[in-house]
């Protein structure tokens, strides 16, 4: 199996964590064997991101990688993902002050 000298991932950069020149080198069929959250190579799937509805105190990087599940456990206070609470920015606002 030769290599195809580009990436089929959807943004190379952003959406995948292969390193460039493997990711230059692999068949087509492997890139399109790996899960998607690891080398996104469907272009309907925009890639890992939050679900919060607003501000929350998780950090960026980890509500991008954490399942939907763990962020809809979270209190609302800390990391909102119910668009119909409105309570949570006025919690949010007294906890970062």
């Amino acid at each position: 199996m030769s290599g195809t000298d580009r990436s089929h991932a959807v943004d190379s950069q952003s959406q995948s964590v292969v390193p460039n020149a493997v990711q230059q080198n692999a068949p087509k069929g492997l890139e399109n064997s790996l899960p998607n959250s690891v080398h996104n190579t469907d272009p309907t799937d925009d890639g890992p991101r939050s679900h919060a509805t607003g501000p929350s105190l998780v950090p960026e990087a980890i509500q991008k990688i954490a399942p939907e599940g763990l962020e809809r456990a979270l209190p609302e206070s800390i990391h909102p993902t119910d668009p119909k609470c409105e309570w949570y920015t006025h919690a949010l606002d007294d906890v970062q002050r």
